[in-house]
């Protein structure tokens, strides 16, 4: 019996002067962890970055669907009341003309061939 309290009294000791140290390594190893959880976590600073330039990117394109839709709106309302509006459209879009006058048309521009063979189709 007293050879194991021979044993074990220095080993107690050792880690009652250490003990300072000890708790001092687990703040820091839980601070570390906190700190990692706080920048890469779920809700951390990274995803934040993520989520706010997912945010300016649809404010902005918003707005822009809005002023699209002015437009139009402003458009509509001009050829529900404006006879030049109407005019306007039914000689671009109908290729109407008024008598005496010739309506030139420019052929449509070239597009580029597209391929008809892929990887996929390829034996």
């Amino acid at each position: 019996m007293i050879l194991i309290s021979n044993f074990f009294h220095p080993i107690a000791a050792w880690f009652y002067r250490m003990r300072r140290r000890f708790a001092t390594g687990a703040v820091a190893a839980l601070a570390c962890l906190v700190a990692y959880h706080v920048v890469f976590g779920a809700n951390g600073m990274m995803v934040y970055e993520h989520k706010r330039a997912e945010y300016h990117a649809l404010e902005k394109e918003v707005r822009s669907l809005s002023d699209d839709s002015q437009r139009v709106e402003l458009q509509i309302k001009g050829l529900k009341s404006d006879p030049r509006a109407i005019e306007k459209e039914a000689r671009e879009q109908l290729r109407y003309a008024r008598p005496g006058e010739k309506v030139y048309l420019l052929p449509a521009p070239a597009t580029p061939p597209t391929l008809t063979h892929t990887a996929a189709n390829r034996p």
